[in-house]
C-alpha cells in the first residue's frame, strides 16, 4: 500500500517558505478530524522525503475549492511562525510510523519554541517513561524520519556536545530555525 492509500484522500500543495520551497500533505477521511490533518511537510529535496505520499494524491493550489481547511490553517501557521509571530493552535497532525517513532515524535512536539533538546536527553527520557532503554542513534533514527518537518520540530533535537547534527532539510536550514526561534546557533 502506497502511503497515500491508506487515506480516503491524500492532497499536496507547495508551500514558499522563506527557507525554500516546501511540499505540504494533508488527508481527509475516515478517522481523522474534519477538515483533515496534516500527514506531511517537507523541504523539497531534503533526505527522507515523504514524495511517496504524492501516489495517489490530488494536487490543489491555495484557494482551490477542493482544498481540505487543514491545508488553508497549515499555511496560516506557517505564515505566523516564519514572520517570527506566535503562529497560534497547530493544525492537526496525523503521521504514520512505528510506535517508537511515534513515541519520538510525540517528544519532539513538547519542546517549546526557543530551545532545545539532544538526542540522547529524549533517549532518557523515553527509557524512564517506559521502561525500555534506547539510544540517542535510534532516536535519531526517528527524527530523522519525522514526516511533518517544522511543524513537528525536529530542528530543535543537537548533538551530545550542541552541534547541529542530523536535519533533513539540511544544516542551513536547522540554524536558520532555531535562529529564528531565538536560539544561539554557534
Amino acid at each position: 500500500m502506497t502511503p497515500a492509500a491508506q487515506y480516503a484522500e491524500a492532497y499536496l500543495q507547495a508551500y514558499t517558505s522563506p527557507l525554500g520551497p516546501m511540499t505540504l500533505a494533508a488527508a481527509t477521511g475516515e478517522g481523522l478530524p474534519e477538515g483533515g490533518a496534516v500527514v506531511g511537510a517537507w523541504f523539497d529535496g531534503q533526505k527522507h522525503d515523504r514524495a511517496g505520499l504524492a501516489d495517489g494524491a490530488l494536487t490543489v493550489a491555495a484557494g482551490d475549492p477542493a482544498e481540505p481547511a487543514v491545508l488553508a490553517a497549515t499555511r496560516t501557521w506557517l505564515e505566523r511562525y516564519f514572520a517570527g509571530a506566535d503562529p497560534g493552535p497547530m493544525p492537526a497532525l496525523a503521521s504514520t510510523g512505528t510506535a517508537f517513532q511515534q513515541d519520538v515524535w510525540a517528544r519532539l512536539r513538547t519542546i517549546p519554541r526557543g530551545r532545545t533538546t539532544t538526542y540522547g536527553r529524549i533517549a532518557a527520557d523515553l527509557a524512564a517513561e517506559t521502561g525500555r532503554p534506547t539510544s540517542a542513534r535510534a532516536v535519531g533514527s526517528a527524527v530523522g524520519r519525522n514526516p511533518i518537518s517544522v511543524l513537528v520540530p525536529c530542528h530543535r533535537v543537537l548533538g551530545a556536545n550542541g552541534a547541529l547534527t542530523g536535519y533533513a532539510g539540511g544544516p542551513e536550514r536547522k540554524a536558520a530555525l532555531l535562529r529564528l526561534e531565538g536560539v544561539t546557533v554557534a
